[in-house]
């Protein structure tokens, strides 16, 4: 079962409890909003238990731990990850 935010105890001390949700989850990219999310996650004492969480939750959308969605897939399978297929 996937824990709730609200379940995750540094979550309320995150930079981000006092920001507008919309900020970390853009309906489309956006460059601008999305340099606004990541400088309130550059100063938040808890971006790396945020950034954790996100890549081990594998959190499909919105801005976490001061990374997108397709950073943080590029953490998770960085290039060449796949072995060649057998031929």
């Amino acid at each position: 079962m996937r824990k709730t935010v609200g379940e995750i105890g540094w979550a309320v001390r995150g930079a981000c409890r006092a920001s507008d949700p919309e900020l970390f989850f853009p309906l489309a990219q956006a460059v601008e909003q999305e340099a606004r999310a990541k400088a309130v996650c550059s100063g938040c004492p808890v971006l790396g238990e945020c950034r954790a969480y996100a890549l081990k939750a594998a959190e499909p959308e919105g801005i976490w731990g001061g990374l997108t969605v397709q950073e943080r897939r590029g953490l998770r399978f960085p290039a060449g990850w796949r072995r060649p297929e057998a031929g």
